[in-house]
């Protein structure tokens, strides 16, 4: 995926981010999420909630992750080593959405089935660019956290109703 492609989803994840902070959602008696409705009992919504709120952590965390081995990169670059710029595009880009999705999913907003099925992508696309320096520990730690984060996405997902 190019740079630019990539840069067009950031734009609109974080529009749909915009978008979802207008957005009032009836906990109580139901949950819509992706233009779905589905009626939850209490324990159903607790247990939702708290699966949202274990996916926005591993967000946070890819987040600080993500930004890290970007300042790492950067100081690559810094050193002449060119071959991390796409790399250090990529960090910057999927700790700018793992970023929105936290928000989103802590919130357990109307549009968390879309965010966390990007960011779920982010983090995969972000752990291939870091594996092709195995012997980089900023990278190695990266493409890790990105693994936990798109896993906790992933499950996230398949509970998502609408998914």
């Amino acid at each position: 995926m190019n740079a630019r492609k990539f840069g067009g989803i950031v734009v609109v994840v974080l529009a749909l981010v915009a978008v979802a902070g207008f957005a009032q959602q009836d906990e109580m008696k139901g949950m819509k999420m992706g233009g779905q409705k589905k009626d939850m009992k209490m324990e159903d919504h607790m247990e939702h909630n708290a699966m949202m709120q274990e996916c926005a952590k591993a967000c946070s965390d890819c987040q600080r992750a993500c930004d890290s081995c970007a300042t790492h990169c950067a100081h690559m670059l810094s050193d002449g080593m060119k071959e991390h710029l796409t790399t250090l595009m990529t960090c910057r880009d999927c700790a700018t959405i793992c970023s929105a999705c936290a928000e989103v999913c802590s919130r357990g907003g109307p549009f968390s089935v879309l965010i966390v099925e990007a960011c779920a992508k982010a983090c995969a696309d972000c752990a291939t660019a870091c594996d092709k320096f195995p012997a980089d520990t900023y990278m190695k730690a990266c493409a890790e956290e990105c693994r936990r984060c798109e896993k906790a996405c992933r499950a996230m997902m398949k509970q998502m109703p609408g998914k």
